[in-house]
């Protein structure tokens, strides 16, 4: 693939906008809203993303990655116009056929935007189909929030609600959104859990603290969903990577109910 268009998002932080070198291949090219790829540079490796762009918006796909590794750092050094490699679509899906006539309240911290971005995206682009879109959206501080424009997009939007808030002291003088960290903000919100499906993605901190607080606000296992991509590495079940229990996180996920997550080890 070709990287169409490099975005930087934050420190360290980028978007890459890819599209097919084989015309063939872009046309039968297909995924769906939580898969994830297999983003490779000649030489160097390759890493784990998610498909960060809606299947709704076709002819190239984009992934948001932060500069961490060898191979991201690899990728961080590309210019527009570069190749990368790039092989899936993988795992599992977000249900959004069966969310159909719900709330839909999503809920990410930091660089966890990028999973749930496809997703938001994705029903936004089909927003006739669901009721009430509220995006909680959290990060260390103003400058570690990604995808900005999109951000004051959504704020304008009269379809959205969205609340931003960033870490104690990561504020600016010209801050608007809360202050403080995501899972009392949505204490604060207080959504309404009648007919809506939560989903949420972010640092394993965050998500501890989260899970909780939608339980206390009335949210069953079942509403609740997330999406991991920690530990997997070959992308179709064959290193044993991203084992977990009785699940493999590529085939059987990424996409999970807080349901299952209470059925893996506890370690995890």
């Amino acid at each position: 693939m070709e990287v169409e268009k490099i975005t930087e998002e934050a420190p360290e932080v980028k978007t890459f906008r890819l599209k097919f070198k084989n015309p063939e291949d872009a046309e039968k090219f297909e995924f769906k809203a939580g898969q994830f790829g297999e983003y490779s540079v000649m030489g160097e490796g390759e890493s784990t993303f998610c498909i960060a762009s809606a299947p709704t918006r076709k002819g190239y796909i984009e992934c948001t990655f932060r500069k961490a590794g060898r191979v991201t750092g690899a990728l961080a050094n590309l210019e527009e116009g570069e190749t990368i490699g790039f092989r899936g679509p993988y795992g599992n899906v977000f249900p959004i056929d069966e969310w159909k006539g719900k709330n839909l309240l999503y809920i990410a911290g930091g660089i966890a935007l990028p999973p749930m971005r496809c997703v938001i995206w994705n029903t936004l682009d089909l927003r006739e189909n669901y009721k009430d879109i509220t995006i909680i959206y959290g990060a260390r501080s103003v400058e570690d929030l990604v995808y900005k424009n999109e951000l004051k997009e959504w704020e304008e939007r009269p379809d959205v609600k969205l609340v931003t808030t960033v870490d104690p002291g990561g504020q600016t003088p010209d801050w608007k959104g809360e202050i403080g960290f995501v899972p009392t903000v949505l204490e604060k919100v207080a959504p309404s859990s009648k007919d809506t499906i939560a989903i949420v993605c972010g640092p394993p901190i965050m998500i501890k603290y989260t899970f909780p607080v939608l339980e206390k606000l009335g949210f069953t296992d079942e509403t609740i969903y997330t999406t991991l991509e920690n530990r997997m590495k070959c992308g179709f079940g064959k290193c044993g990577r991203c084992n977990v229990g009785k699940y493999f996180v590529c085939k059987d996920g990424p996409v999970f109910t807080l349901k299952q997550l209470k059925e893996l080890p506890d370690e995890y």
